[in-house]
């Protein structure tokens, strides 16, 4: 197949999809290499994204999907009729940041780490679509694990959860490391000038 007809294929697919597809599936149905597959989408994605186009490809974990461009947000929800999501409270985002940081983790894990009962907002962030159950650890009472979707992805605008900011806890350790590493210099100075 020429690579114009491969790469109006792959559109095809993404568009009819809705959903994300991996490199694989389309490689299946057009009959090339993987390989082959994701050097086209990654082509098609820099073509959509150096042209002034509605839509536009991206890459989730390891799956692409077409979704419009986010600017034009506002006409689509009011042709759609849609109402604007309601914003995650903070209890809502401290539960999805302790999730995402920690994945796949039990929702005692998260009360630990809270010190507050979280069944409702774990209940409200898997309901809209933002995590889910991943299985079940082999403990007493076989208790659910948890961790992000695809649609976090997506909300979030990044491909995968190493996209993610590191905490600033970790940013506080660097820093105290270095003012220990600093007060132990000073130490060592005043000790050599006496």
């Amino acid at each position: 197949m020429v690579t114009e007809k491969i790469n109006s294929a792959i559109e095809a697919i993404l568009f009819a999809n809705g959903s994300s597809v991996e490199p694989s599936r389309i490689a299946a149905a057009l009959e090339i290499s993987e390989d082959d597959a994701r050097a086209h989408l990654e082509e098609l994605m820099e073509e959509y994204q150096s042209s002034d186009r509605g839509i536009t490809i991206i890459r989730l974990k390891d799956s692409y999907q077409m979704v419009s461009v986010k600017e034009f947000a506002p006409a689509i929800r009011t042709v759609m009729d849609l109402r604007r999501n309601t914003p995650l409270s903070q209890a809502a985002l401290e539960v999805l940041a302790v999730i995402a940081y920690n994945q796949p983790v039990t929702k005692a894990f998260v009360e630990q780490v809270r010190g507050v009962d979280c069944s409702g907002v774990i209940g409200s962030l898997t309901s809209k679509d933002l995590i889910e159950e991943k299985g079940r650890l082999e403990l007493p009472g076989r208790p659910l694990i948890y961790g992000t979707t695809e649609n976090f992805l997506r909300c979030f605008n990044i491909s995968s959860i190493e996209e993610l900011p590191p905490l600033p806890e970790d940013d506080k350790k660097e820093d105290d490391s270095q003012e220990m590493q600093m007060t132990v210099e000073e130490v060592i100075e005043k000790a050599t000038e006496e």
